[in-house]
């Protein structure tokens, strides 16, 4: 037979809330005092910033990478670099000749240019071995007693599509040579010559700065350098039909229609003036 006590300790132990044991680490961690919770989270948020800190420093470093191969590497394979096949120097025959630079890069009596020198207009002064510099022999023993053309390679070399008119520029417009191809009079040396492996022309034409930025008219001469120059230089007006007209697959302009009808391929700014 129970006591009063006895039914009273049975009371209050049936009253008294269930504690439920914790069943993992991870609930025992929750249980456990503020301090602990404190510390878990801290590592928790020392684990983010690392790999936050090391996903920066890897982006970096590729960054820095793909600059260093895109702007340094990659121009290197992009272009070979040629020697020209003999060595000349302007300067000395600048000083031989009497018509300085047109002595040699003339204009014909049809009205294109003559170009690079051929070997004909060298002969003259080139039958024979005058010195002892070692490029001369070679030209003389290679290409003159051989009746070979020296394989130049040209510098200012455009697309096959385009077409230049250095009549119109150098006659009309009165621009000088130094405009597009530099002080070239004046070297005593010839560049090493950088070929496009892809398109096969020279890096002149592009330009040596990647950004496309120049600080010479003749730093490049792509497409918009001619656009530009066309833009802020007034056209000039002449006599055209006293100028010679070797173009035959272009109607001359000005047997061309005025106003209106005039034909949009043979304007100012048309692109047949300059493309094939």
């Amino acid at each position: 037979m129970s006591t009063p006590e006895d039914n009273s300790k049975e009371i209050s132990e049936d009253a008294a809330p269930e504690v439920a044991e914790p069943s993992s680490p991870e609930e025992m961690a929750e249980s456990s005092s503020p301090e602990i919770e404190t510390e878990v989270e801290i590592d928790e948020k020392k684990g983010e910033d690392h790999s936050a800190g090391v996903i920066t420093l890897f982006f970096f470093f590729g960054l820095v990478a793909s600059l260093i191969v895109g702007w340094v590497i990659f121009p290197k394979l992009l272009y070979s670099r040629k020697t020209q096949p003999i060595e000349f120097n302007h300067v000395l025959h600048v000083e031989a000749v009497e018509d300085g630079c047109e002595s040699c890069h003339f204009f014909r009596e049809d009205g294109s240019f003559a170009g690079v020198p051929k070997l004909e207009q060298c002969i003259e002064c080139h039958e024979e071995v005058q010195g002892e510099n070692p490029d001369e022999i070679k030209f003389v023993e290679e290409y003159v007693a051989q009746e070979r053309e020296v394989p130049w390679l040209i510098y200012s070399k455009q697309p096959d599509c385009v077409f230049f008119s250095h009549v119109a520029h150098v006659k009309m417009a009165k621009m000088d040579c130094t405009t597009c191809h530099g002080p070239i009079g004046e070297s005593e040396h010839l560049k090493v010559y950088e070929e496009n492996r892809i398109t096969g022309y020279s890096r002149d034409i592009w330009g040596k700065n990647l950004l496309g930025l120049k600080r010479n008219t003749w730093d490049r001469m792509k497409m918009d350098d001619c656009a530009e120059c066309h833009e802020n230089e007034p056209r000039q007006e002449a006599e055209l039909s006293t100028l010679p007209w070797p173009i035959n697959w272009m109607p001359k302009l000005w047997e061309t229609k005025g106003g209106k009808n005039k034909s949009v391929q043979t304007q100012k700014d048309a692109c047949f003036v300059c493309h094939k």
